[in-house]
């Protein structure tokens, strides 16, 4: 089954872009397709394969930061070749 999913990561501290940057430098390196923008991080690929990944390295994240936010929107299928329709 195919995912798409928006993550959003929060750390809540002055220093917050370099874990940030952390997180998204090490979803680079995976064979996901990935679609960044200033908001949010869209990943798109195997349901089983991206929940895994996230499983791994959001609890690595909530280990290395005190307090962290992530949010995540998740969407049953590949939606990455979406074009609005207006």
């Amino acid at each position: 089954m195919k995912l798409s999913v928006d993550i959003s990561m929060y750390p809540l501290h002055k220093d917050f872009e370099e874990p940030i940057k952390e997180f998204i430098t090490k979803l680079r390196a995976t064979k996901f397709e990935i679609l960044e923008n200033p908001l949010s991080t869209q990943v798109y690929g195997d349901y089983s394969e991206i929940m895994t990944w996230l499983n791994e390295n959001i609890h690595e994240a909530f280990l290395n930061e005190e307090n962290c936010v992530f949010v995540l929107k998740l969407i049953k299928g590949d939606r990455a070749d979406y074009e609005p329709h207006i």
